[in-house]
């Protein structure tokens, strides 16, 4: 099981404006910021006990857009349609409307958003609704 992942920025300030407005729709918020670095988490209740610092981090550096795809979980339909609204407002670029990938399996429905450095960001949801 992953504990956390980190990708390179390349402006740290509006990667972060981004990912906070874009993974708000997903549960996520920001959770630590220090200097070179933010950390994007879920709370996910006192049965569990998150990392603090979060699972998902950004850090100021050199991108490497095409080695790198991250998808995120979505609890509904709505919640993708919701991160790829959001995405697009604060910045993001279209790279696939919410719909169903049923090459992936019948129920899968996603949507994908190129971040400010190009990093193909995925929400999908594997319900049936």
């Amino acid at each position: 099981m992953l504990d956390h992942l980190a990708i390179d920025v390349s402006d740290l300030e509006r990667s972060a404006a981004f990912y906070e407005a874009a993974l708000t729709p997903l549960g996520y918020r920001l959770q630590r910021r220090t200097n070179g670095h933010a950390a994007f988490g879920v709370d996910v209740g006192p049965s569990k006990s998150p990392d603090p610092a979060g699972d998902f981090w950004i850090v100021q550096g050199q991108p490497q857009p095409k080695a790198v795809h991250l998808a995120f979980s979505a609890i509904s339909r709505q919640a993708v349609a919701a991160f790829h609204a959001a995405a697009l407002t604060a910045g993001g670029r279209d790279n696939g409307a919410p719909g169903l990938r049923p090459q992936y399996h019948a129920d899968y429905f996603a949507a994908f958003i190129l971040d400010p450095d190009g990093y193909n960001i995925e929400a999908v949801c594997h319900r049936a609704e």
